[in-house]
This record gives structure tokens, C-alpha cells and sequence, in this order.
């Protein structure tokens, strides 16, 4: 398993030995925190949890600070529940994986597990667009223009079927949200990994927006 979490920080470009520009994404990507392993015997199925972006304890909640072994204990007001060094987070997510012996709870991973001209899959939320029409949403080309349409250019048209079928057909392409939604850039090249600075740059754009949180996993399709 080859995956983190990260933070998107922009595009750039890259000129590779043979004068090459590459179109490139940076991301700062961990490192994260192993926070919790699930096992076949007590939760059904195998994964590792990742916390991801430190911040103040505070902010966290009661349950949070338990689940990352952050609560002191009642007798002694000094000394953690756990020893297993994971700070607050603000971020976790699960990584479903076979190979749980590989891991322990408190260890850190970071972009050194990747390396260039790997192939991965990056994971985002699409900056959202708020309330669109079909022209935006869908690339209708609208009404015509002319024979007294003055209102119709950016209109759908008919939604609707004949009187065999009397009802609007599910799935019809109409205005609504566009955007903020889960999408996958597969099969991205890395084209340089910075293991001082915790940064990646993969060929090409990712989803989301600047700062926005997204996951990089071994490519499912590679």
C-alpha cells in the first residue's frame, strides 16, 4: 500500500534533462500518522488509518483525543493513556490493505514511498460551482436565436417524453449544483519527490481547489 494524504499547493512547471516542460501539480503530501490498524478478527476487514495535518490539541474533540490516545489518565494527570507519540490531526481516513503486519500504530509515512515515474492515482474534491445551468453544467448549445426565441438561448428545451410514457425520464440532464464532487485523476506520472520539504509533483492537473485535501494512492490501473 502506497498512499497519503496531502494538501494541494498549485501548478508550476518542470524542464526535464532533455529540455522538456512538464506541466506539473505540487502537493504537500504527508507525513502522516499511522492512527489506528483494522484487523479480519475484530472489525471484519483489513485497513490502516491515516491522520494527516497537525494542529492544537484543543480543537479537537473529547473523542477524538481518545481515539488518538491523547486523554490523560484520571490517576495520574501527567502521564498519556497510550505512548504512541501521534499528535492531533485534523484529518483521517482509511486505506484498505492486506499487508497490515507492515505497519504499527505511531508510525510515519511520507513521500519517500514514492518515487519518480511512479504511477498514481490522485483523489480530490472538484471545486464547486454553486447553482449552473445546462449550458455550463452539461454543454448545451441552447435554443436557437431567432423565429421570436429572444428568451430561449440558454434553455433546455423539452424534458419531457410523449403521452406513450406521460413522465420525465430519471437521470435527465438538467441545471443544478455543479462541482464538489469526489473525482479520481488516474494513472499520474511523479515527475519529482522532495522528501526534505514533503513535497510531490505529479505531470499534469488533480481535482480541487488550492489547499484543498486530497489522497495519492499506487495507481489502481497501472
Amino acid at each position: 500500500m502506497k498512499s497519503l494524504l496531502g494538501l494541494k499547493i498549485g501548478m508550476t512547471q518542470v524542464i526535464d534533462e532533455s529540455g522538456t516542460v512538464h506541466p506539473v501539480t505540487i502537493i504537500q503530501a504527508g507525513p502522516c500518522y499511522v492512527t489506528q490498524i483494522k484487523t479480519e478478527q475484530k472489525d471484519g476487514y483489513t485497513a490502516v488509518q491515516l491522520g494527516f495535518e497537525e494542529i492544537k490539541e484543543r480543537r479537537l474533540t473529547q473523542g477524538q483525543r481518545g481515539h488518538l490516545g491523547l486523554l490523560k489518565s484520571s490517576k495520574n494527570s501527567s502521564k498519556r493513556k497510550t505512548n504512541t507519540n501521534i499528535p492531533a490531526v485534523r484529518h483521517l481516513k482509511e486505506f484498505r490493505t492486506r499487508r497490515i503486519g507492515e505497519y504499527q500504530v505511531g508510525q510515519v509515512l511520507t513521500v519517500e514511498q514514492f518515487e519518480e515515474g511512479d504511477r498514481v492515482d490522485v483523489v480530490g474534491k472538484s471545486i464547486g460551482r454553486g447553482f449552473a445551468g445546462v449550458v455550463k453544467r452539461h454543454g448545451f448549445r441552447g435554443g436557437p436565436k431567432t423565429h421570436g426565441q429572444s428568451d430561449r438561448q440558454r434553455a433546455p428545451g423539452s424534458i419531457g417524453a410523449t403521452s406513450g410514457m406521460s413522465h420525465v425520464i430519471k437521470g435527465m440532464r438538467m441545471a443544478g449544483r455543479m462541482g464538489n464532487d469526489r473525482v479520481t485523476s488516474t494513472n499520474i506520472q511523479v515527475i519529482r519527490v522532495d522528501p526534505e520539504r514533503n513535497l510531490i509533483a505529479v505531470r499534469g492537473s488533480v481535482p480541487g481547489a488550492k489547499g484543498s485535501l486530497v489522497t495519492i494512492r499506487n495507481a489502481a490501473k497501472g
